[in-house]
């Protein structure tokens, strides 16, 4: 038991790393948390199982994380002037031992509040992430993280950063 209560405690601490990186704007370093098959990925609707053949908020490999952390550091973005900024409230994540996927991977799924503000406007959202992990050269590294907002098949504003 002290074996998986220690993965447990390795798969929370790496979920509460990943916010703490992106809380500080990090992204670089968030980044490299991704496996190379790695997939950000916000559905458009409740319970969309595919985000491929299927409209989403967002559906972003590498490159396309990339090329938003690139245009996030650019200082003449029009929809970062004021500079967004954010924090992610978190509930302890759930890490599920009996989803461990035949590619050695982990699950976890973390209920949380996301706010994200620029100048004096706010914008707050409720949602459960889910990240499925592998391990790769001894460390965590996401293969999917989806991020599954309470309102998503409502009106949003442009997110600027990343839930």
């Amino acid at each position: 038991m002290k074996e998986i209560d220690s993965l447990h405690d390795a798969v929370i601490e790496f979920i509460y790393e990943e916010a703490r990186l992106l809380d500080e704007k990090r992204f670089d370093e968030w980044y490299e948390l991704f496996a190379e098959s790695g997939v950000y990925w916000m559905p458009m609707v409740p319970g969309q199982s595919d985000g491929v053949r299927h409209a989403s908020l967002m559906y972003e490999d590498r490159l396309m994380l990339r090329l938003r952390i690139d245009r996030l550091k650019q200082p003449q973005v029009h929809s970062q002037q004021p500079a967004s900024r954010c924090l992610h409230v978190m509930q302890r994540p759930f890490v599920s031992v009996s989803e461990v996927g035949s590619d050695g991977s982990h699950r976890a799924s973390t209920p949380m509040i996301y706010t994200e503000t620029r100048g004096n406007e706010q914008w707050v959202y409720a949602a459960k992430v889910n990240h499925d992990l592998v391990v790769a050269n001894g460390d965590f590294r996401i293969l999917m993280k989806r991020v599954e907002l309470l309102n998503c098949d409502g009106p949003l504003p442009a997110i600027q950063l990343f839930l």
